[in-house]
């Protein structure tokens, strides 16, 4: 009897000291949100009472969002090669773009965000992520864009912008992604 009364809670201890070791995922910033333009597919039905119709959304750009952004500078990311930070060619001609828009809208502020494919350990594509964001920010600063208005951050892994175990996915996710703040 007296083993019974020690069985219970022996196993509560040590269901207490198992679930006390779990490790817990660390909680990442939420995705940054962009903003996006909407084009009606159809015109809005005509009122009887003679009031306009609603206005509709146009699809152009407007000057200094995340959208004219992208459509100015060709890209909001530029890739690198495996397990390098390393500016390539095209990089540096989507960053000059990038820096051409930022001289024109000087109060605009950016995070450049590091990313790397799934191969390695979190701590390690945590650290390249970081490099990459650098040398994209350290290029934009190069080109005249003030380094008060940028910030990095690092996501390695846990972002990835295409799914898959394969080249084709991981060419994708190894990025620096210039994000407009405030849009």
């Amino acid at each position: 009897m007296l083993q019974r009364s020690l069985a219970l809670p022996l196993v509560a201890v040590l269901a207490l000291g198992v679930s006390a070791c779990a490790t817990k995922k660390k909680d990442l910033p939420p995705q940054p949100t962009t903003a996006t333009t909407v084009t009606p597919t159809t015109q809005p039905p005509a009122t009887t009472t003679g009031e306009a119709p609603p206005a509709t959304v146009s699809n152009t750009n407007v000057p200094g969002s995340a959208a004219d952004f992208v459509a100015q500078a060709g890209a909001d990311h530029v890739l690198f090669a495996y397990d390098s930070y390393e500016l390539d060619e095209d990089a540096r001609t989507v960053l000059g773009k990038q820096a051409e828009w930022l001289a024109r809208y000087p109060q605009v502020r950016v995070t450049v965000e590091g990313h790397s494919d799934e191969r390695g350990t979190r701590e390690y594509n945590l650290a390249l992520g970081d490099r990459r964001a650098t040398a994209a920010k350290n290029f934009l600063a190069a080109q005249g864009v003030d380094t008060s208005r940028m910030t990095t951050i690092s996501y390695g892994k846990e972002r990835p912008a295409a799914d898959g175990s394969d080249e084709a996915a991981w060419a994708q996710n190894r990025r620096a992604v210039t994000v407009v703040a405030g849009n």
